[in-house]
């Protein structure tokens, strides 16, 4: 089946999701501040003027990155298809499946820690503005439509729920080849989610 029209990237917009892939890779081998605008644009095979057209400055092609080449848009779809008869369910097969799409990217996640370390989330506002309205409405719904959960704001859930899932990665960064991540279980992440829905002390009923 053709693409539809609108589906089609225009020459302009193909230039400039090219020169955001020439500066991630950049940033990946370089870092930020290393990397120069002349260099994204001779990696992108453009002329320095080139880019400008598209982005006024680096740190405006840094959060076109954060915003433009955010993983969500993959995610999205998946999480919506989620299945689960209880709110538990829910979110655990929720959380597999973000973590599975984050693992298979993982350059997004080192641009993102290049965001905290280097502009102290500074983008983040870009970055909501763009996902949150289509994401909020599905953490929205799950309040609505599940039963037994504690958080009643929709926001508080995303946050939440989101924070997870980048502490996951984080402490998986951390943790790797080391002494820790040999003597972790086999089925860690199920284990790292499930503390996220239950916490780590006992119910008085579990003995």
């Amino acid at each position: 089946m053709p693409a539809k029209l609108k589906d089609i990237p225009t020459k302009g917009e193909t230039t400039r999701l090219a020169i955001e892939d020439a500066a991630i890779e950049l940033f990946m081998e370089h870092g930020y501040h290393a990397t120069s605008m002349r260099q994204i644009a001779e990696h992108a095979g453009l002329a320095l003027g080139g880019i400008y057209n598209h982005f006024a400055s680096k740190d405006e092609l840094f959060e076109g990155i954060i915003v433009d080449k955010h993983p969500y848009k993959k995610i999205l779809p998946l999480i919506l298809e989620v299945q689960g008869d209880t709110a538990e369910d829910f979110l655990k097969n929720a959380a597999r499946i973000v973590i599975t799409e984050l693992s298979r990217e993982p350059h997004y996640l080192k641009i993102m820690m290049i965001e905290f370390v280097e502009f102290n989330g500074g983008h983040g506002a870009a970055m909501l503005k763009e996902i949150a309205p289509k994401v909020l409405p599905v953490f929205d719904q799950i309040i609505k439509t599940r039963k037994n959960l504690r958080v009643a704001n929709p926001a508080m859930l995303m946050r939440s729920f989101f924070g997870m899932i980048l502490s996951y990665f984080i402490t998986e960064m951390v943790i790797s080849n080391s002494v820790i991540s040999k003597a972790m279980p086999k089925n860690s992440m199920d284990i790292y989610v499930d503390i996220f829905l239950h916490g780590i002390i006992k119910d008085k009923d579990e003995g």
